[in-house]
């Protein structure tokens, strides 16, 4: 009978074991951790910072995460029903590498929607909409620059696998450079006069243009700037390719974020970034 009973337990504990992390019928529960992907380097989207003033969320590594999509994705959490979690995550492995490992369940990096992203990703609908321009030195040769063809022999750069490095073709008489991984990089290159000016969205070049009172951004008319696709700048949340359930929730949520909000929320990221020293 011992013997018996031994073997009882041990089978009931196999069984627990093996089905740890599924419910009774072999599916795997729903996790109550929204993990989301993002640089942390793109202010006024994301940020890196070491406290969590300002609303800024502890990352899954080190430090904290604050801006415009960390605020979105408060509330995607919220809607959801589950608790955030960042996942501090280079550009390159929010492409599709860090979804696809399953170390986060979605990118909100101010990442747009682009025909060849979605080969790869599912997006959600807009949650937020911007234009191109140039960031310059403000007491450099092209400070006052007023067309795409005011930028002959400047060299132009702008990060790696976007539609920003691609428009660069449309400076007339720009030198291309070598494209760049960071934001804080080209910040860096420009102010050491390493280049003389990069392609960002004009959230980008606000946020720049206030922490680094060196520089500036180049605003083209409407209609006179830079000519893409309008699904190419806004931006969206992407997903796991094969998601149109979460893909629903997710537009649902954002069906309720007003334009008021979605604007306040930019401006309040804005102000809060952290100004380089």
């Amino acid at each position: 009978m011992k013997k018996l009973n031994l073997v009882l337990l041990a089978l009931m504990a196999f069984v627990i074991f093996s089905c740890g992390g599924k419910n009774v019928n072999g599916t795997k529960k729903e996790s109550k951790v929204l993990k989301v992907g993002m640089e942390c380097g793109y202010a006024p989207f994301n940020w890196f910072q070491g406290d969590n003033s300002k609303g800024a969320v502890k990352n899954a590594t080190n430090g904290y995460c604050g801006g415009y999509d960390v605020e979105i994705a408060k509330l995607v959490a919220k809607g959801l029903g589950k608790d955030l979690q960042i996942v501090q995550t280079d550009w390159d492995g929010l492409l599709g590498p860090a979804l696809g490992a399953g170390k986060v369940d979605i990118v909100i990096a101010g990442m747009s929607p682009t025909e060849e992203r979605k080969t790869n990703l599912d997006f959600t609908d807009s949650y937020y909409k911007s234009d191109l321009v140039v960031v310059v030195a403000k007491d450099g040769k092209y400070a006052n620059a007023k067309t795409l063809n005011d930028f002959k022999d400047a060299k132009i750069t702008a990060q790696l696998n976007t539609l920003h490095y691609t428009v660069i073709d449309q400076l007339i008489g720009a030198k291309k450079t070598t494209a760049m991984e960071s934001f804080p990089a080209m910040i860096v290159a420009l102010s050491s006069k390493k280049i003389d000016g990069y392609i960002s969205e004009r959230p980008g070049a606000m946020a720049a243009e206030l922490s680094n009172p060196n520089l500036k951004y180049i605003y083209f008319g409407e209609g006179q700037g830079f000519k893409y696709a309008t699904n190419e700048v806004d931006v969206a949340i992407a997903t796991k390719k094969g998601s149109p359930e979460l893909v629903s929730k997710i537009n649902e949520i954002l069906k309720g974020i007003t334009p008021e909000q979605r604007k306040q929320i930019m401006e309040n990221a804005v102000k809060n970034q952290p100004l380089q020293k």
